[in-house]
């Protein structure tokens, strides 16, 4: 006999479920492997981002005087509210979840929604911040920009050296910018889910990719969660 899964009060078999691919058992055991994939994947970006918050950690301490400084001219506020914006998404995209898993499609529509927002928004802020670096010339290389980079404007603290500065810049936008990309998938990935859950695709009985989506997204905030006080809080307390 088939093994069955819950819908409401009623058992209904496995195979009648159209999400159930043909190489699994049984709806429990397509949530686990897809659940363990995700935990797999976020393990090599871990990886991935590790790398470069280790080149952070060697450059800071070789020269933490122009660190500091460059820290110190990054916008604080548009750093902070772009943190508190990421905090609500991940609020937002938990009651996603939640209201999926209990059957509530209107919060899930309105959760998953406000999350698509909340991801925009912080782009639309970075975007911010990336065009203020461009008139500030504080663009590292001449790939974007065809201004030469300028550690003029910035206040440097003693023994700062402008190009340890442009150092400073080069990981900032590698590390920023990646957090964007990952970004950007993520708010592909969770049009594609908020378009079938207006659908009905995903209930109590299915609900497995709002659930993977969810670990994604809260990965990459938990990332940022990292990057602003590195990049944006050491160094605050050194005088101007």
């Amino acid at each position: 006999m088939a093994e069955s899964y819950t819908v409401g009060h009623e058992q209904a078999p496995d195979h009648a479920h159209a999400a159930l691919q043909h190489h699994f058992e049984n709806m429990e055991q397509q949530r686990e492997a897809s659940t363990l994939g995700m935990w797999v994947f976020l393990v090599t970006e871990i990886m991935f981002f590790g790398g470069m918050f280790l080149a952070y950690t060697l450059y800071r301490s070789l020269y933490p005087e122009a660190f500091a400084s460059a820290s110190n001219h990054l916008d604080l506020k548009l750093g902070a509210i772009n943190t508190v914006v990421l905090i609500l998404s991940s609020f937002t995209m938990a009651m996603a979840v939640y209201s999926t898993q209990v059957g509530k499609r209107r919060n899930q529509i309105i959760s998953l929604a406000l999350t698509l927002l909340l991801g925009a928004t912080f782009l639309g802020i970075k975007a911010v911040e990336y065009h203020q670096k461009y008139e500030d010339s504080l663009i590292p290389g001449r790939i974007i920009s065809s201004r030469p980079f300028d550690a003029s404007g910035v206040h440097l603290l003693p023994n700062a050296q402008p190009h340890n500065v442009e150092m400073f810049y080069w990981i900032y936008f590698a590390m920023t910018g990646m957090h964007a990309v990952h970004m950007i998938i993520g708010i592909g990935i969770i049009a594609v889910i908020l378009f079938f859950s207006i659908r009905g695709k995903y209930g109590p009985e299915y609900h497995n990719p709002v659930e993977v989506s969810g670990l994604y997204w809260h990965f990459v905030d938990i990332v940022w969660i990292f990057l602003f006080p590195l990049l944006y809080l050491l160094g605050r307390h050194l005088e101007h």
